[in-house]
């Protein structure tokens, strides 16, 4: 039998749910049961940010290197327990297990670790004139995390936002909870003061909204889908929090004439196939010369060819499934469309499960050539791996084509030229961009334009997010060791009843609706 749990991480400890029903977390490899957790109710949500906003007042005012010494515990108990967390991950996710542990896992300590580092060395005050000028912690942040890099986009915001003073109420993906129940074990083990990280497991509808709405949290983190992203901020606007989205994208890697064709089409398949093709960064959309497209489909292909799909636990496969029967039916109904709507023609993979494999969410490896970047498989985010490759005359008709879309995420441009590749990155209109290869930086903001997303995570920008700023206006002495007040503070006071021609018409807009400065 699968484990059942009945609990939350609130205030320190696991806190009894009250829900009437459980939520099954499934193997996608193989179908079966893994463990039934608790369908948190809004009143879980309702502990769980009182104990985050008791907890609060002591955790803020901690000196920011006595907070960096408990998250340094934090790291080495991530670090203790790698080989555990690559094992849920791979369970519940279908990563296969060398990338849970290398990547999924490993860059999730390093990302921990630079946190750390960051805050440690960051100036929470400085003086501006006669001002001082403070960075505190924001209050109580909400954070929703994602189920298809769970960890990573997990410490990404709870560690940011703990370093910064924050205290947190985490909810992870239904889907994939199981990595958060250890991580919450890893907190307490470092003697986390209570409250400071809480843990409820839930849905978006129930969950999600009661965090999102609930009159003591000031901050919500979220990363997920543009529908979701609306949704939150839509929520967020009625108690004017602050809501930091990082949504999808449509993400496309422009090969200009001069590239390595090769290299570029080789890097591209490799990225989009990550994770099955479930991230939000995946380049899914190929732009080549037209007169090169063919090479370029013919290599994708044999690359793709040359990855191993299976068991996740097995160490010789290099792609899992995808992570429900939901996301197998989406991305299953766009390779249809695809290639039934017009507008694109399927040339590898398509439908259906690969060979040999009856049981689990597997599907084949996909690509679409002569692909119309108006279609809707050249529009929307698959989030399978599916790669759309697109024919251009011309860089100025690319550059349009990489900025056709919603979305603004993540890009990569290759050439022979760094700086014809830096000169044409500075046309993308996306929040993060590739340059012949360039390696991620977790010290660089990371975030998008337009419909992926609002705000910016990673290095001092993601610090900041859970920051507030504070200016103290502080006293100048004069020659004779008083003051110096300024000419606006000596003024008369006015009257305390205005004169009756002043009086306001009722029609008038109140002060603080209006925006004339």
């Amino acid at each position: 039998m699968p484990p059942r749990y009945d609990d939350h991480f609130i205030g320190g400890r696991w806190t009894a749910s009250d829900a009437d029903r459980r939520l099954v977390v499934t193997d996608p490899s193989s179908e079966a049961p893994l463990a039934a957790v608790p369908a948190g109710t809004a009143r879980d949500a309702d502990l769980a940010v009182r104990a985050a906003a008791t907890a609060f007042p002591g955790w803020s005012a901690a000196p920011a290197r006595e907070r960096a010494a408990v998250l340094r515990r934090v790291v080495e108990g991530l670090e203790r327990n790698a080989t555990r967390f690559a094992g849920i991950i791979t369970a519940e996710v279908g990563a296969p297990s060398r990338m849970a542990l290398q990547t999924h896992v490993g860059l999730a300590i390093g990302m921990a670790a630079h946190c750390v580092e960051t805050a440690t060395s960051y100036g929470f005050e400085e003086r501006v004139g006669h001002s001082l000028v403070v960075r505190e912690a924001a209050g109580v942040a909400a954070c929703i995390t994602p189920w298809n890099v769970p960890l990573l986009l997990t410490v990404q915001k709870l560690l940011p936002a703990l370093a910064a003073g924050c205290t947190v109420v985490h909810k992870p993906s239904e889907l994939t909870p199981l990595h958060a129940r250890l991580l919450a074990e890893v907190f307490a083990e470092a003697d986390l003061p209570p409250g400071v990280a809480n843990m409820v497991v839930g849905t978006g509808d129930t969950v999600g909204t009661a965090l999102v709405t609930h009159p003591l949290v000031d901050v919500v983190s979220l990363t997920g889908s543009t529908r979701a992203g609306r949704r939150v901020a839509a929520l967020g606007a009625d108690g004017v929090k602050r809501v930091h989205l990082e949504l999808g994208g449509k993400n496309a890697s422009l090969v200009l004439p001069d590239a390595d064709l090769r290299a570029a089409v080789g890097a591209t398949v490799d990225q989009v196939l990550f994770n099955t093709g479930q991230t939000c960064l995946q380049w899914s959309r190929l732009l080549v010369p037209r007169d090169r497209q063919d090479e370029a489909v013919e290599l994708a292909g044999r690359i793709m060819d040359g990855y191993v799909t299976g068991d996740p636990r097995d160490p010789a496969t290099d792609l899992g499934p995808l992570v429900s029967a939901a996301a197998h039916a989406r991305v299953t109904d766009y390779i249809v469309r695809g290639a039934s709507e017009g507008g694109a023609r399927l040339v590898h993979g398509g439908a259906g499960r690969p060979a040999g494999l009856t049981t689990g969410y597997y599907v084949r490896p996909t690509v679409f050539a002569d692909v119309d970047p108006l279609t809707t498989i050249g529009q929307e985010e698959i989030f399978g791996p599916v790669l759309c490759v697109i024919p251009y005359d011309d860089e100025d008709e690319a550059v349009r084509i990489v900025n056709g879309t919603r979305y603004g995420l993540h890009g990569a441009v290759w050439s022979g030229d760094d700086d014809r590749a830096e000169r044409v990155a500075r046309r993308f209109r996306t929040g993060l961009v590739d340059v012949n290869g360039g390696s991620f930086n977790p010290a660089a903001p990371f975030g998008g334009f337009k419909q992926s997303g609002i705000g910016r995570e990673c290095g001092t920008a993601g610090l900041e997010a859970f920051l507030e700023t504070k200016s103290m206006q502080l006293p100048q002495r004069g020659g004779n060791g008083g003051p110096v007040v300024g000419p606006r503070l000596r003024a008369t006071a006015p009257a305390t009843t205005p004169p009756a021609a002043a009086t306001v018409a009722p029609t008038a807009v109140p002060d603080e609706e209006r925006n004339d400065g």
